[in-house]
């Protein structure tokens, strides 16, 4: 899986609704989304467990969408907050 981020206004990415996704293939995703470069949780190291809960819990409040992008067949979980600001006026 890949680190391209798709916005929810672009034509070649879609949805997918994370209650759709079987448990294990949605905490892969949690897990390999929360361990990739770059991310970063702040002064206090958390564990990848917390990580995940707080990716699942985010993902369940709508606070966070799963999309799937057809052209480059990447997965990537996008917060709605920058979705919004992507968004064309």
């Amino acid at each position: 899986m890949g680190a391209t981020p798709v916005g929810a206004n672009r034509e070649n990415g879609v949805e997918v609704p994370h209650k759709d996704l079987p448990p294990d293939t949605l905490r892969s995703l949690a897990e390999d989304f929360v361990t990739r470069d770059g991310t970063d949780y702040g002064l206090v190291e958390k564990t990848l467990d917390q990580k995940v809960a707080a990716l699942l819990q985010q993902l369940d409040q709508g606070q966070a969408k799963i999309f799937f992008d057809t052209e480059t067949e990447t997965i990537n979980i996008v917060p709605v907050s920058e979705m919004k600001r992507s968004a064309p006026a």
